[in-house]
């Protein structure tokens, strides 16, 4: 696995070793990419199951100003801290060990808005619709922010998830990526 473009571009990612995380594959991060930009000016990107940390690394590589990097297991959060050091550029990521629904009271208190999501849960624990009404309700939403949702293919999200709005629904594999565009009242 690698970053596949942007500022890092090339570098090589870790990964846990077994069955723990399910890591985007390079060409599925590609496509999500391509789907949304490829390129950002700046922003700040929340990855609420981080994983390896490969897709807010991406979008850090990609232009995007902060990213916050959510993970509750405590090996996979010393492979998104080797990940990151690759970047040289640690100041651009904030990493928390926890639980995806406490970071998001914890960011409430920041008060930071987020202008990526990124949710890439693990199949057996999704609660896509709940965690977006509560970025939502607790104001972490920036205007124009974009949600990627990468799922099991059989899992169909809703059209609609408060003001977020499916704008593309696309399977690779075992997965499907769907993208939400917000849209303000």
């Amino acid at each position: 696995m690698r970053v596949v473009a942007g500022e890092f571009g090339g570098r090589k990612l870790k990964t846990l070793p077994g069955k723990t995380t399910r890591p985007t594959t390079d060409k599925v991060k590609g496509a999500m990419f391509n789907m949304i930009g490829p390129y950002f000016s700046g922003g700040n990107v929340l990855d609420l199951f981080a994983g390896s940390g490969s897709l807010a690394i991406e979008a850090v590589s990609r232009g995007m100003e902060q990213a916050f990097l959510v993970e509750k297991n405590f090996r996979a959060m010393s492979v998104i801290k080797e990940n990151v050091a690759m970047t040289k550029q640690e100041d651009s990521f904030h990493l928390m060990q926890m639980s995806a629904n406490m970071a998001i009271q914890q960011l409430s208190e920041q008060k930071v808005l987020f202008d990526l999501i990124l949710l890439d849960p693990p199949y057996a624990e999704q609660e896509i619709a709940k965690q977006l009404k509560a970025l939502v309700r607790e104001e972490l939403v920036a205007p124009d922010a974009i949600v990627i949702c990468e799922t099991d293919k059989t899992v169909e999200l809703p059209e609609t998830i408060d003001q977020f709005v499916q704008r593309k629904r696309q399977v690779y594999g075992l997965s499907a990526v769907t993208i939400y565009d917000w849209e303000a009242e």
